[in-house]
């Protein structure tokens, strides 16, 4: 795999989150809610494909890092967050600025998992495969 397989498969989960939910009241959350009755059979199916989508994503990242894996990305993205309020670069304050960097964060780990086979090749030359039955 290449950087740009990378790159677009993460832009792709950044791209996955932001559509459902950002500050900026221009998503998917802000579109459906409050849920009415109007444009009832859209929302209905993009729901649904949002969910099928979210599932191949979430999947791959709980098949490829695991959960540890995730808590471990987690873990060091709050560390980072936590190093930028402590050293004054970020106020904990800023509602919208902790939002955005929160779905960076989840899209990174998405992109990281759907990305993870590809990355583990490259860094050991070893292929990951599935157990499939007969």
């Amino acid at each position: 795999m290449k950087a740009s397989g990378f790159i677009l498969r993460w832009l792709f989960a950044i791209l996955l989150v932001l559509i459902t939910y950002n500050p900026t009241h221009y998503s998917l959350f802000h579109w459906l809610w409050p849920f009415t009755n109007e444009q009832l059979p859209l929302k209905i199916l993009t729901i649904l494909v949002m969910l099928v989508i979210y599932l191949i994503f979430f999947r791959a990242t709980f098949r490829s890092i695991g959960l540890l894996g995730i808590i471990l990305a987690l873990a060091v993205s709050g560390t980072l967050v936590w190093l930028f309020i402590d050293q004054g670069w970020m106020s904990v304050d800023n509602y919208t600025a902790l939002t955005w960097i929160l779905l960076i964060v989840i899209g990174t780990i998405l992109g990281i998992g759907i990305s993870w086979s590809h990355i583990r090749k490259k860094l050991t030359g070893q292929f990951d495969t599935d157990d499939v039955e007969d």
